[in-house]
C-alpha cells in the first residue's frame, strides 16, 4: 500500500468515525428531555440534589457513572430498596450496614432532607440510560442477590424487609400487625430469636405469633443476628 493510499483511507476513516460521533452526540442531547422525563423534575428532586451535594455521597458513591467506587452505586437504588430503604440506610447506617464489610458513616441527615434524597434518587433511578448499572437488570441474579449485590445492606436487614415488615416495624418503617421491634435486642439474643421464628411459644408462651416456617434457616439465622443489635441497650 502506497503512503497516499494509507493517506486517505485514514482521512476518510477518520472522518466517518467523527460524522458518526457527532450525530450520535447530537442525537443524545435531543432526547435529553425524554430520557431523563424532565417533566418529574420539581423542587423537592432539586433539594435532594442539593443533598447529595452537600453530604458529598459521590466520595463513596457513583451515580450516573460519576463518583467513587468503595460504595454501590445508587443510580437506580430507589428500584432496588425503595423510599424506607433509603430513608433507613442515611439514617440509621449503623444498624443497616452492621454486617456489612462496608461502613458508612452517619451523617445526621434530617427527616426533610432524607425525603428530598429519596425524591432525588426515584427521579433518577427512572432515567433511560440503557440499563446502567448491568447488575440492576441481570436476570440471571434473584432479585435477592441483585439487592445484595447492589445496596450494600447487611443480608440480615434484607431478609428482615422481605420476611417480617408485612407485620412488624423498625422505626416506624414496616407493618403494625405484630409489636414494633426497635427494642427487641433488649429481651432477646440472637439465637432465641431464631429460635422464636419457628417456634414462638417456646420462647414466649402464649405468644400468638404463627410459627414462620417458610423462612428458610439462612434467613432465620441473618434476621436473628439483626435483631439481636435493636435497642438502646446494644
Amino acid at each position: 500500500m502506497s503512503k497516499r493510499s494509507a493517506f486517505w483511507i485514514f482521512i476518510i476513516g477518520t472522518s466517518i468515525s467523527l460524522a458518526i460521533f457527532l450525530w450520535l452526540t447530537y442525537d443524545t442531547h435531543r432526547q435529553v428531555d425524554a430520557l431523563t422525563h424532565t417533566e418529574n423534575l420539581n423542587d423537592q428532586v432539586v433539594a435532594g440534589k442539593h443533598v447529595w451535594e452537600d453530604k458529598n455521597c459521590n466520595n463513596c458513591h457513583t451515580i450516573l457513572g460519576f463518583g467513587v467506587y468503595y460504595a454501590p452505586d445508587l443510580t437506580n437504588v430507589y428500584q432496588r430498596i425503595g423510599a424506607e430503604g433509603i430513608i433507613a440506610a442515611v439514617q440509621r447506617p449503623e444498624e443497616v450496614f452492621g454486617d456489612s464489610f462496608r461502613k458508612m458513616q452517619n451523617l445526621n441527615v434530617t427527616d426533610q432532607e432524607a425525603e428530598d434524597l429519596v425524591a432525588f434518587l426515584e427521579w433518577t433511578s427512572y432515567i433511560d440510560n440503557n440499563d446502567w448499572p448491568p447488575q440492576d437488570s441481570d436476570n440471571r441474579l434473584s432479585s435477592e442477590e441483585r439487592r445484595l449485590a447492589g445496596t450494600g445492606l447487611s443480608r440480615g436487614a434484607i431478609a428482615f424487609k422481605q420476611n417480617c415488615m408485612g407485620c412488624h416495624s423498625i422505626g416506624g418503617a414496616g407493618g403494625s400487625t405484630g409489636p414494633a421491634l426497635d427494642d427487641i435486642g433488649d429481651r432477646y439474643d440472637a439465637s432465641q430469636i431464631v429460635k422464636y421464628i419457628g417456634d414462638p411459644a417456646s420462647v414466649e408462651p402464649g405468644s400468638k405469633m404463627p410459627a414462620q416456617n417458610g423462612v428458610s434457616q439462612e434467613d432465620r439465622e441473618a434476621i436473628g443476628e439483626y435483631l439481636a443489635k435493636q435497642g438502646g441497650g446494644q
